[in-house]
């Protein structure tokens, strides 16, 4: 099954994540199919905390790809900022 998972990267005590779409079977830090983007939980200051290519990301749903429970709520706070901006933008 191909699944939408975090692969770490990173220094110890320095998490950086990869948004990646690979193979159930694989490890954590294996090989993967395609990079969607990037999660850092401790960005600072002008630090992007959050990046991913939506339209990848949508296409590989739609082919049945199963996104972990982490990846779920990234997308999700994902898609509530870009509705709080394109709220305040059309104020």
């Amino acid at each position: 099954m191909v699944v939408i998972r975090l692969m770490r990267r990173g220094a110890k005590k320095r998490p950086f994540y990869h948004i990646v779409v690979t193979d159930s079977r694989r490890r954590r830090d294996g090989g993967y199919i395609e990079q969607l983007g990037y999660f850092n939980p401790i960005a600072i200051g002008k630090e992007t905390r959050l990046h991913f290519d939506s339209e990848r990301a949508r296409y590989w749903l739609e082919q049945g790809a199963k996104p972990s429970e982490r990846v779920t709520s990234l997308f999700k706070e994902r898609a509530k900022t870009e509705t709080a901006a394109t709220e305040s933008a059309a104020a």
